[in-house]
């Protein structure tokens, strides 16, 4: 096998992978990939390939990029993403291989901050919309978490108005799954199907990813919002971070969002931190004993109303009307006669240690 032209081999392999259940996208990628790495070898005997020849296609795609026109050639995050995922392909290949070629494939740029929609934004969108589709790609995106590849493929034959089910056929990962017809999303296509009597092999949305790219960005102009934060993927973010607020369980928003691994969901966790901060602040700023007691005695005097004669600052002290009814160990009520009998200070009733350098009360003397 490897003695072959390494071109025909990756097909053998290619087709190993569809035989095993590997989607047209994924075997898409695996050829990209994979085949990248032969290029830069110039194609020579796979027995001949090395350590070294990986490590040298490495180097140069993080520092150089990839051929003109490549995916990931456009700045270092870019190229670190595809880089990754191409090792991964690359190592599968030569572990099917039992070459002995050790890859390590390079490490994953950290995920940027995902970006969401506030709800008055969503709003503005919708209600600069201007005809049913405007509506139907913003409620459909906004109210099923659909990735912008889901809607794009889907027909009108996966959509069941009695249910209010979609079925996605077309998933990331080739696996079907059901989303729900949120109550705007049902409105329009409802209005929708009346107006066009579609076929059910009909395209619900009829634009490629450009076009509906475009059109999010034009919406977002006519309804002043910096477009910049208007993208398809922008809304399902929106739609998942809304899902939690709302009390969807994380395992649920999983499954609707077709994330085969709940790591993924979980980004969307960090996006809940103003609520959590919202929540702690509702707890702690207010009605609290402490907060009480202090923070009125923590307000500076003000020194324009007295230039000639300021008033002191006191010294921090808490009101204790505020405060349980225990008093500071120095304030306790002590027996005058009880005395530690190594540093001489005064004895709380009944204590067994002294409160300060810790001696055995029986080593006390009554003086």
């Amino acid at each position: 096998m490897i003695s072959k032209d390494p071109r025909e081999v990756l097909e053998v392999f290619l087709t190993a992978l569809r035989a095993a259940g590997a989607s047209e996208k994924t075997i898409k990628a695996y050829r990209a990939g994979v085949l990248d790495f032969l290029r830069f070898i110039n194609f020579k005997k796979l027995s001949e390939v090395s350590t070294n020849d990986v490590i040298r296609w490495k180097t140069h795609r993080l520092r150089y990029g990839f051929p003109k026109g490549k995916v990931g050639s456009k700045d270092l995050r870019s190229r670190q993403k595809t880089l990754h995922y191409y090792t991964l392909y690359l190592r599968a290949f030569i572990n099917w291989l039992g070459l002995n070629v050790h890859i390590t494939p390079v490490k994953a740029p950290k995920r940027r901050e995902v970006k969401t929609l506030k709800p008055s934004e969503v709003l503005k969108l919708i209600n600069a919309s201007r005809d049913l589709m405007d509506l139907l790609i913003v409620t459909l995106l906004m109210e099923t978490g659909l990735r912008a590849s889901e809607a794009l493929n889907l027909r009108f034959k996966d959509i069941d108005m009695e249910e209010r089910e979609i079925k996605v056929t077309e998933g990331k990962f080739g696996e079907e799954r059901v989303v729900f017809i949120g109550p705007l999303t049902y409105e329009v296509l409802k209005r929708l199907i009346t107006l066009r009597r579609p076929n059910p092999e009909e395209k619900v949305i009829q634009l490629t990813y450009s076009g509906l790219y475009k059109r999010l960005k034009t919406l977002a102009k006519r309804a002043s919002i910096d477009p910049s934060k208007v993208r398809p993927h922008i809304l399902r973010h929106t739609f998942a971070t809304e899902a939690l607020k709302k009390g969807l369980p994380l395992p649920t928003l999983q499954r609707i969002l077709g994330h085969k691994d709940i790591k993924i969901t979980q980004i969307y966790l960090h996006l809940l931190k103003e609520d959590i901060k919202r929540q702690y602040m509702n707890v702690f700023s207010t009605n609290h004993l402490i907060t009480n007691a202090v923070i009125p005695q923590l307000q500076p005097p003000n020194y324009m109303t007295y230039p000639h004669n300021p008033p002191t600052y006191q010294p921090v002290t808490p009101n204790h009307a505020y405060l349980p009814n225990t008093l500071p160990m120095h304030e306790q009520p002590v027996s005058t006669a009880l005395r530690c009998v190594k540093c001489g200070a005064p004895l709380p009733p009944n204590a067994k240690y002294c409160p300060y350098c810790g001696t055995k009360v029986e080593a006390s003397v009554t003086t």
